[in-house]
């Protein structure tokens, strides 16, 4: 049987669950062995608020009344038994709408007024001023009351010209694009901004995040939806109609909105909605397929992808199907095939990056304490020696063992101060590192950018000044990842040495590769400078306009830079973690030496008994690295491409004990 999307997510969801609670147990019971250092501890952090907040947005986009709402509530919240969102003929989105779960948030809706656009701030300043939001309160068991409140999203309002040109909804070079003018000279705009609706869905609550987009007028009105939230989706369902084919307005947005990057191509999907308009009663199954076949292939030809990415559907009768309990009707509408094109696609390309991602970390993990396990069982094999060698030996000679230790100790003690040398200037290249990344580096270059593109004339050099901004970022990472390598060569050679002086273990951890964050770089200027093309040059010419898109581009490269700075803090705090984890073990082991030499000369059997407990404990090290790998082999072996059934809190709480 074919998995629906909603199956498959619910299978990721459960094995994020289980894993998460494994990532706890394996930090709860390292805590309990005492292996649980600074830097293990943040990767672990780090590792199960990956997999909890993990999050796939998928998004859909189309002109308007192309189904866009209808597919939604088909592949959703069918299970609610009528429609959720609105879904009546014309227009009926009329500002981008995000759907996704917060906790810490009642179930509501929040609508931010569409005259915030005449302000500076960003869409993403925005979400930090909940007070500016109208918020609905939503009762989720009540879908009629639920559906009422969706409603909002298509309210407008009638302004003026110059008002709706200020708004962003009018613009006298692009005439055929603009809203009608009714009798009384005014424009109909969307009353809102952007839409946030958070509900406690099952699909929701698992990270899902769905993004319903107006048609190409609001798209172009508003840069960060170009340039921030769609190309973060990890899919994108552009819709358009069977009937029609691709229009003139369809082929803008794929051009200037959607086929801005070749990679990952794959999950841009192209539904062909409402084929039920091509059922005829006078026309053949075979005849009225032949003609969805060559619409299929039409469209792909047009848009230069493959057929396969193409689906035919009708939302209508999915969602009637899925109402009724009418398997014959689903099968028609055609919708599990999109279903399983979204849970193969985007589910299967976004578990295999995840489990790949958390397999890396917990192999690294365990290569850190495995470390750490080894110190312990040197030493107890040095002491086990030591301690042997001092049977038959008279008190002098055990007094003499006690005198050399308090040595060894004091001459280690003293190497401390160039453990902090090392540190200083380890901390004085990492600190140019963070200042090149740091978000008031970030802002003196977008208010370098945005001074270039506020000069008087039409923009025709705007794709030169975003290419030289662009080239100045990258040749940031590329500083930034000379300073990590240089920084690494040091700490590898100060790591040699304090490995041959005192015999540690200490292994310098591979620099952070922060090559993918110039890829993210050329991803998002390949989004723009398709943005800023020709079509756009009068857009341009508005200060306000470019200032938002400066800004929403602002927006996207802090995340880019906080994330590259988060790999070389945790960098960083490994390789400290590991220095101090081995410092610690070493003092730890000159006070058991020197408390077992006490023992042993209070007492005439303490020094039988003292091999008998480090032997004891050398067996315990074997135990202790054996559960560690069978902890981590769990976590390493068990991908997200194949989750595992859902097991109870207790089952898996059993197995890791």
């Amino acid at each position: 049987m074919v998995t629906s999307f909603n199956e498959q997510f619910d299978q990721h969801g459960a094995w994020r669950r289980e894993f998460g609670l494994r990532l706890k147990l394996l930090a709860e019971w390292m805590k309990d062995h005492d292996l649980l250092d600074a830097g293990v501890e943040e990767r672990l952090r780090r590792l199960e608020m990956q997999v909890r907040a993990d999050k796939v947005m998928v998004a859909f986009v189309g002109e308007f009344s192309r189904g866009k709402s209808e597919l939604i509530n088909a592949i959703f919240f069918a299970g609610y038994g009528r429609r959720i969102m609105p879904a009546s003929a014309g227009r009926t989105t009329m500002c981008p709408t995000e759907m996704g779960y917060d906790a810490d948030v009642p179930p509501c809706l929040r609508l931010l007024p569409v005259e915030t656009r005449l302000q500076p701030q960003a869409l993403m300043e925005w979400r930090m001023v909940p007070e500016k939001w109208t918020r609905v309160d939503l009762d989720v068991n009540d879908p009629q009351q639920l559906a009422a409140a969706m409603e909002m999203v298509a309210e407008t309002r009638h302004v003026t010209r110059d008002e709706a040109q200020a708004l962003g909804f009018w613009h006298s070079q692009e005439p055929e694009d603009n809203p009608v003018v009714d009798a009384q000279g005014m424009v109909e705009v969307p009353k809102w901004r952007h839409a946030l609706i958070n509900i406690a869905h099952p699909l929701l609550k698992q990270g899902l995040v769905i993004l319903d987009t107006p048609g190409l007028n609001a798209i172009g009105a508003e840069p960060e939806l170009t340039v921030s939230l769609l190309p973060q989706a990890q899919a994108v369902v552009f819709i358009l109609g069977a009937d029609t084919g691709v229009t003139k307005s369809d082929m803008t947005i794929w051009r200037e909105h959607l086929v801005v990057d070749t990679e990952g191509s794959d999950l841009r999907l192209v539904v062909l909605n409402k084929i039920d308009t091509l059922w005829d009663a006078l026309s053949s199954p075979a005849q009225i397929q032949a003609q969805i076949d060559r619409q299929q292939a039409s469209t792909a030809d047009i848009l230069g992808i493959s057929k396969s990415q193409v689906i035919p559907i009708s939302a209508h009768k999915g969602l009637v199907a899925k109402v009724t309990d009418d398997a014959e009707l689903l099968a028609a509408s055609c919708l599990p095939k999109l279903e399983d094109a979204l849970a193969h696609g985007i589910m299967g390309q976004r578990q295999k990056i995840l489990g790949s991602a958390v397999a890396t970390g917990i192999t690294s993990l365990r290569q850190e304490t495995g470390r750490v396990i080894n110190i312990r069982r040197r030493d107890l094999a040095e002491q086990l020696m030591e301690l042997k060698g001092l049977q038959g030996k008279n008190a002098s000679v055990i007094k003499h063992m006690r005198g050399r230790i308090a040595q060894e100790q004091s001459e280690f003690d003293l190497s401390g101060a160039k453990i902090h040398a090392v540190r200083s200037v380890h901390l004085k290249l990492l600190r140019d590192v963070f200042d090149s990344l740091s978000a008031t580096a970030l802002k003196t270059e977008m208010a370098q950018l945005n001074a270039a593109l506020r000069q008087k004339g039409l923009k025709f050099g705007v794709k030169k000044a975003y290419s030289e901004t662009f080239e100045r970022l990258r040749a940031v990472i590329r500083r930034a990842q000379a300073l990590c390598k240089e920084i690494q060569s040091m700490l590898a050679a100060t790591f040699r040495q304090l490995n041959g002086e005192h015999g540690f273990s200490l292994q310098a951890p591979v620099e952070p590769q922060l090559e993918s964050f110039i890829q993210d770089l050329d991803s998002v200027e390949r989004g723009h400078l398709q943005y800023l093309g020709v079509a756009n040059t009068f857009r341009l010419a508005q200060a306000d306009f470019a200032d938002k898109l400066v800004r929403a581009l602002a927006t996207r490269l802090r995340t880019i830079n906080e994330t590259a700075l988060g790999e070389v803090e945790l960098w960083s705090k490994t390789a400290a973690a590991q220095l101090d984890a081995q410092l610690r073990e070493r003092r730890r082991n000159f006070a058991r030496r020197i408390e077992a030499i006490d023992r042993i000369q209070q007492a005439a059997g303490g020094l039988a008994d003292r091999i008998g407990e480090i032997e004891a404990q050398e067996h315990a090290m074997t135990e202790l690295e054996t559960k560690l790998g069978e902890l981590t082999n769990y976590l390493i072996k068990v991908r997200a491409t194949r989750p595992a059934e859902p097991r109870s809190v207790a089952a898996a709480e059993t197995a890791a004990t």
